[in-house]
């Protein structure tokens, strides 16, 4: 997953930043342990795991949307994917029809909009594959944004999440770099990476970062 530009910040693309997209009912994630809205990180449309990553058929398998708390950054356990302090979702596709407004107060949005590209690299791993991109075409290590879909770069060790509904263990759909400029990305504890995982079975998403 690689830098494709700004984006608008209710696009329908993979992108970090902006705002999520679902139905007027959905209502926007507090964190469990200080209760102030979470902020968005990014979303993917699932139809992109089947188109570039060969992960199943490709129409209508809906979005992807992840989020956390920065309220007070490394005292709400945003990096546990059951603690409460981050939360992720999978919207159908058919609930799509518009942005939901930010709530006024609090963390809630990145600084900006980054639009995901995606480039197919032959490697062993994915931290083979991004820097060998970014050696490649000459652009900076900084705009190799993650990895969609195959098997997670751990940093610390294997921590995939069963889904709470069925019990199996859940795939990968997106790694997530913190994001091309410090001034404008995620916080995964300086350097670090986030991890979405999802059921598509059962409609259930997860997430957690590591560093």
């Amino acid at each position: 997953m690689t830098y494709a530009g700004p984006g608008e910040e209710t696009s329908p693309v993979g992108r970090t930043g902006g705002l999520p997209l679902n139905s007027g009912d959905f209502s926007w994630p507090s964190c469990a342990t200080c209760k102030g809205p979470m902020q968005f990180l990014a979303q993917l449309p699932l139809d992109d795991l089947g188109r570039h990553a060969g992960r199943g058929e490709v129409g209508g398998r809906g979005l992807l949307a992840v989020f956390m708390c920065q309220n007070d950054p490394g005292m709400c356990e945003e990096w546990d994917p059951t603690a409460g302090g981050n939360a992720a979702y999978v919207f159908p596709a058919e609930e799509l029809p518009s942005p939901v407004r930010a709530p006024e107060e609090g963390a809630t949005k990145l600084g900006e909009v980054s639009v995901f590209g995606y480039e197919r690299v032959d490697s062993d791993d994915y931290y083979e594959a991004s820097t060998g991109w970014a050696k490649r075409t000459g652009r900076p290590q900084r705009e190799a944004l993650g990895q969609l879909g195959g098997e997670p770069g751990w940093l610390q060790g294997e921590e995939t999440p069963d889904c709470p509904s069925c019990g199996r263990l859940m795939d990968l759909a997106m790694q997530l770099e913190e994001g091309r400029h410090h001034e404008t990305s995620a916080n995964f504890g300086g350097g670090g990476c986030g991890y979405a995982f999802v059921c598509e079975d059962c409609a259930k998403a997860a997430f957690l970062w590591q560093s």
